[in-house]
C-alpha cells in the first residue's frame, strides 16, 4: 500500500470519509487487486483497535456532578415556538 491508501485506511477507521476520500476508496475497493484490498482492509482493523486500545487507556469517568448539571441545563433551555 502507498501512502495515500494507508491515509485512506484511516480515514475510513476515524469515520470521517468526504466526497474525495469516497471515491478513492471506492476505486482502490473496485481495483483488480485482491492483496490491495486485504490489506486496506487489515489496516482499517488494526487503525480502529489502536483506537479503541487508545480509548480505552486514557478513559476517564465524568465528574459526579455532570449528571445533575446537564440535566438543569436541559430543563432551563426554552422549548422551541412554533411558527
Amino acid at each position: 500500500m502507498n501512502e495515500r491508501q494507508i491515509d485512506l485506511a484511516h480515514t475510513v477507521a476515524l469515520g470521517s470519509i468526504d466526497d474525495d476520500d469516497h471515491q478513492g476508496i471506492q476505486d482502490l475497493l473496485d481495483g483488480e487487486d485482491p492483496a490491495l484490498r486485504e490489506e486496506f482492509a487489515q489496516q482499517v482493523d488494526d487503525t480502529q483497535a489502536a483506537l479503541a486500545a487508545l480509548a480505552t487507556a486514557v478513559a476517564t469517568a465524568p465528574p459526579p456532578s455532570l449528571r445533575g448539571r446537564l440535566l438543569a441545563a436541559i430543563a432551563a433551555e426554552q422549548p422551541p415556538v412554533a411558527s
